[in-house]
């Protein structure tokens, strides 16, 4: 029943749009403007890389995941398959200390910090943006000034072209792995001023795939090499998502609704004799959300945002084998469902006290809630309450080729639990200053510098988890410091080269009070603890080159990421064996190469990822915690036709065309080879 009530909400809001589209206009096809990946222009003090367009459309990836892939500096952590956990880090800062920011307001997890990007599909992205710091501009929310860095998921806006009135896309993808997913989007013109979007997209994959599992013993001999299929990676997922935006006289305003249903396998890790697993996961995750932005006078301008999100997952561990292959008893396994709510505000106020200085004063507060249910068991769990409040100052000023932007920001925050009297306020203060400097007029030649301290608060799940948490943790300290340069080729007019830039930049990372998890003498009962200090280094570079031959247009982007993040904590005094190793799944050379080439209707699109060697979560960094460099090659194709009024494209992709068998998680094999094919009609 719960399958089938799915599947018939999908084709109610599949079909709606047809039957309003056959009473609307048909007089021209929707033509997309091309936009290539790029890094901005020296007017950005910050670093920044940003996806759209064509090669997003044609990237051959499958969800937000694997496109920021495809940024420097960036690593993703999956767990494997198309039901597998998918997350995002920035420079080796950790996974909380990345804000990601959809449509504007950040998406939030107050019970373990973590936002999965595999819940997020590219079908109606605009564009993806990666800022190291913060945005170059101080018209933003506390929140944009609170994170070391920030990923912004920019959906599409309705674009009605001559006296169209409404859009209509649908599209179908199948892969080679059991894999069905239909989608549509719907934009419709209200008025002058008003126009709406509806999107749905329905998930349903068995996940099943082959892989190889081969162990080496230290002495090089093989300990294990087998074929198998990696199973409970099953998904059956439902993405619904409407929009509002309208115009104002010297403003905007809009609306949206989302709503993410799944049914999915949480696949565990491969070991000796256990190839399948009993977990898995149910979530439903909804939010409204809304934004307003006025420009009262040409000096003042402001920003209110407001949101609310209820996030539902329900997890069950059904497994009756341990990782050494024994039965365990049924008091192992676990029936847990965990039920959050978030109520946001956000307002900016920006003023213009000269043509070349700006102030910004941003007021944010936050309430969030988590309540817990283990079924069949009796637990005190805590039931925390979070009200936080955040104010930022900032300041940006420009004289001649110099700019500067700075900011302060105040945090605020207050605990409730059931099972503590009150827990200690918070209150931080975090500053940060951006410099960019341009030191020749007539050559597009930026360098800049920054220094940015943050900190995060630790999670519902740090302080109060059963057993687990502590409810005296500090928040997690970071001061992050960077120095780079971008520079924009000049283009000779009437030649063939149509855009050439370099990004580089060299970054220092120090965390202080970093959060881990500490045994306490029982290694079934692990403690989470302030002990740990990371340091950390690198070097990003970036380099976009777009032209022409003829008719055929070329775009390419290359990065390559060299990064050190090294391990110094110490315990009541003593170094630990780890101390000076570097931390877990950091490799130190990374890098990615993207190649899309456009001739008149036929696009083709070949992508590369190269992760090298790095260690596991053994912490030592010793021979046997090695995990082995990987990479993949992709392969895309797309045709584009028109008949009468409809657009239609054709697209075949192949993944992991060398068929390499890899894990970008020790013991959580990916897929192989696999072929994929989405036709879509555009009305």
């Amino acid at each position: 029943m719960y399958n089938r009530n799915k599947v018939l909400l999908f084709g109610l809001t599949l079909f709606t749009p047809f039957l309003l589209y056959s009473q609307a206009s048909n007089d021209s096809i929707r033509k997309l403007k091309e936009v290539i990946l790029k890094a901005k222009p020296y007017q950005e003090v910050i670093p920044v890389q940003s996806l759209s367009g064509k090669l997003l459309e044609n990237l051959a990836s499958h969800n937000v995941a694997d496109a920021l892939r495809y940024f420097a500096g960036t690593q993703i952590k999956d767990y494997g398959g198309l039901g597998g956990l998918k997350t995002v880090d920035v420079r080796n800062m950790g996974t909380h200390h990345v804000g990601v920011f959809y449509d504007g307001v950040q998406l939030g997890n107050a019970q373990n910090g973590v936002t999965d990007l595999g819940k997020y599909s590219l079908d109606d992205m605009e564009s993806l943006t990666m800022y190291n710091g913060q945005k170059s501009e101080i018209f933003q929310s506390a929140k944009d000034f609170a994170a070391a860095s920030t990923i912004y998921l920019r959906t599409k806006r309705p674009v009605f072209e001559n006296a169209k009135k409404t859009n209509l896309l649908v599209r179908f993808k199948t892969m080679s792995i059991n894999y069905f997913d239909p989608s549509f989007r719907w934009e419709q013109k209200l008025s002058n001023k008003v126009s709406m979007s509806v999107s749905s997209e329905y998930i349903k994959s068995n996940g099943q795939y082959k892989f190889r599992y081969k162990r080496n013993n230290l002495d090089g001999s093989v300990a294990y090499d087998t074929t198998a299929t990696r199973h409970n990676s099953d998904i059956e997922a439902l993405r619904i998502e409407s929009g509002f935006y309208g115009k104002l006289n010297n403003g905007s305003w809009d609306a949206k609704v989302y709503y993410y249903d799944s049914d999915r396998g949480a696949p565990g890790a491969i070991v000796e004799n256990k190839f399948s697993d009993g977990f898995r996961q149910y979530d439903k995750n909804f939010f409204t959300q809304a934004s307003l932005v006025k420009d009262f006078s040409k000096k003042y301008k402001f920003q209110a945002k407001v949101k609310y999100a209820y996030d539902y997952t329900h997890y069950v561990a059904r497994d009756t084998t341990n990782i050494l292959g024994e039965i365990v008893t049924e008091g192992a396994q676990s029936d847990d469902s965990y039920y959050q709510q978030e109520i946001y505000f956000s307002a900016v106020n920006m003023y213009n006290i000269l043509p070349t200085w700006d102030v910004s004063l941003s007021t944010d507060f936050q309430y969030n809630k988590l309540n817990a249910t283990r079924k069949g068991i009796q637990t005190q769990f805590s039931f925390p309450q979070r009200y936080t409040a955040l104010f930022s100052l900032a300041s940006s000023f420009r004289l001649g080729q110099f700019k500067a932007l700075g900011s302060v920001v105040g945090t605020y925050v207050q605990e409730e639990v059931r099972y503590n009297a009150k827990a200690p306020d918070k209150k931080e203060f975090t500053p940060a200053l951006f410099i960019g400097y341009t030191p020749f007029k007539d050559y597009d030649f930026n360098l800049r510098a920054f220094a940015k301290r943050i900190f995060r608060m630790p999670t519902f799940n740090d302080l109060y988890y059963t057993m687990v948490g502590s409810s005296t943790l500090r928040p997690e300290y970071m001061n992050q410091y960077d120095v780079g340069f971008t520079y924009n080729l000049p283009m000779v007019n009437n030649g063939f080269l149509d855009k050439l830039s370099i990004q580089v930049d060299g970054y220092y990372t120090n965390t202080k009070d970093k959060i881990v998890a500490a045994p306490t003498g029982n290694l079934f009962r692990w403690m989470m603890t302030n002990m740990g200090q990371v340091k950390g280094k690198g070097i990003e570079s970036v380099l976009n080159v777009g032209m022409h031959i003829g008719k055929v247009n070329l775009a390419t982007n290359l990065t390559y990421t060299y990064s050190e993040s090294r391990d110094y904590t110490k315990f009541a005094g003593l170094e630990l064996s780890s101390y000076g190793d570097q931390i877990p799944y950091t490799p130190w050379h990374s890098g990615s190469a993207i190649l899309n080439a456009g001739y008149e209707s036929w696009n083709f699109n070949y992508s590369f990822i190269y992760v090298g060697k790095r260690y596991n979560g053994n912490v030592n960094n010793i021979k046997v915690n090695e995990v082995q460099p990987w990479y993949t090659h992709d392969l895309s194709m797309q045709k584009s036709f028109a008949i009468s009024n409809y657009l239609i494209k054709g697209t075949i992709e192949l993944n992991n065309v060398l068929n390499q068998q890899y894990e970008v998680i020790y013991n959580y094999p990916m897929p192989g080879r696999t072929l994929k094919f989405i036709i879509s009609i555009e009305l």
